[in-house]
């Protein structure tokens, strides 16, 4: 389906590569006559398929000359991204020379990774030569998309994965609704890390909602079993990969980058900033934030390190955390929720996953798992404050930051 494996087969294709005694086993030969070569026809089957996604054809049309920069860091969003955002009818983008080279030495960065400030820095610096109003970077496979817009100073700032994720999906699942498109059987579909600002937006259009583990492969499988029965609106993780449509079954920049230039196009056309758009999205839904600590812990002693952090919360779990009472926590390990209040117990129906979730009676949310790949532990955290009107978000702003690094000290993270 195009998804990337799951359980079990992906055990059951290490299973027969560990059947392999001897390199002699692997069959090196092949035949040229079946091998066929993607070329520029399916690029412009997609290309059609991924305009018909577009909401607000006529709006874009009104606001054909919003100003991109758009850099795909030496990587391979380098020809489709421009295509599709000219599809799309967006005629003011500029593509950032100097890295519009594809080299997998990525000359000009540090980490060609859009979650990293000093990766956009290039894009940013020619956005104001420009005076463009939004900046996209696509990572290397062009899969994950990172996004600078202005302030509310005129200043170009870096949104996180959760600020593009709720703008996304807030204008995918309002302008649904504004076209009659929902009938009742639509669901998005969000990782159990990823802010819960999307829960909130689903739940107010009544439109199903499902979490799953970390990683794109599991939202692939909610829309292989749905395919069908349900229609997918769209969804995504924190970590800036997005998805809309059933065509494609993994995070797809070069899509998002279009979808996420004609939801700041109908701001626009609303005469509201991105930044702007995003403000209000907090007022209606709730002012959330997030943010992610990684503790590296190298070597074998690092690895045991990280375990016993990990058997240390699931044997003895917080009762409080930063002067507020644990309402719930998820073990996904043993898939399983305690309601700490109640003491019932309720089954979670997702893969085993070494991953612990902390429910605080503020709204707080507290994730702690190992990485998949790196000799790290990772914890997330979400809080969430009411914001009534735009002229107080320092303020509140202010006060979640102050709740976040609360939180930390609470729980000695260091």
């Amino acid at each position: 389906d195009g998804g990337q494996i799951i359980s079990p087969h992906g055990k059951n294709i290490i299973d027969e590569v560990q059947k392999i005694t001897n390199i002699s086993e692997v069959v090196f030969d092949h035949e040229m006559k079946l091998v066929e070569f993607v070329g520029e026809k399916i690029d412009k089957l997609y290309i059609s398929e991924l305009v018909k996604l577009s909401l607000n054809t006529e709006i874009i049309k009104k606001q054909r000359d919003l100003k991109i920069v758009y850099t795909s860091i030496h990587g391979t969003g380098v020809e489709l991204v421009p295509q599709v955002l000219k599809a799309f009818g967006f005629e003011n983008v500029f593509s950032v020379p100097e890295q519009s080279i594809p080299d997998g030495n990525f000359p000009t960065v540090h980490s060609p990774n859009p979650e990293e400030p000093a990766a956009l820095e290039l894009a940013i610096k020619y956005a104001k030569e420009k005076d463009a109003e939004l900046v996209l970077a696509t990572d290397p496979d062009a899969d994950r998309v990172g996004i600078a817009v202005k302030d509310l100073k005129g200043n170009f700032i870096l949104l996180n994965g959760n600020q593009t994720a709720a703008i996304l999906i807030n204008y995918l699942i309002s302008q649904w609704k504004e076209k009659g498109k929902l009938k009742g059987k639509e669901y998005i579909v969000k990782t159990i890390v990823t802010s819960e600002i999307l829960t909130e937006i689903a739940k107010k259009y009544k439109v199903e909602y499902f979490d799953v583990l970390t990683g794109f492969k599991y939202i692939a499988d909610i829309i292989k079993q749905n395919e069908g029965k349900k229609k997918f609106i769209g969804g995504g993780e924190e970590r800036y990969g997005y998805l809309a449509g059933e065509f494609v079954r993994d995070k797809d920049a070069v899509m998002s980058c279009a979808l996420i230039a004609e939801a700041i196009a109908f701001a626009k056309n609303q005469g509201k900033t991105t930044y702007e758009a995003l403000i209000d999205i907090y007022i209606e839904f709730g002012f959330y934030k997030e943010k992610l600590i990684s503790l590296v812990r190298k070597g074998k002693s690092g690895e045991d390190e990280i375990k016993k952090i990990m058997e240390d919360y699931r044997n003895s779990p917080p009762q409080t955390i930063n002067n507020s009472n644990v309402m719930l926590i998820h073990d996904f390990k043993k898939q399983k929720t305690f309601d700490q209040i109640s003491h019932l117990r309720y089954d979670i129906n997702l893969p085993k996953s070494d991953v612990l979730q902390f429910i605080l009676q503020d709204g707080s949310k507290i994730s702690v798992r190992p990485s998949g790949t790196e000799p790290k532990i990772k914890f997330y955290f979400g809080v969430m404050e009411k914001l009534t009107k735009r002229e107080d978000f320092e303020r509140v702003n202010k006060l979640l930051d102050e709740k976040v690094e609360n939180i930390i000290k609470s729980l000695n993270i260091k």
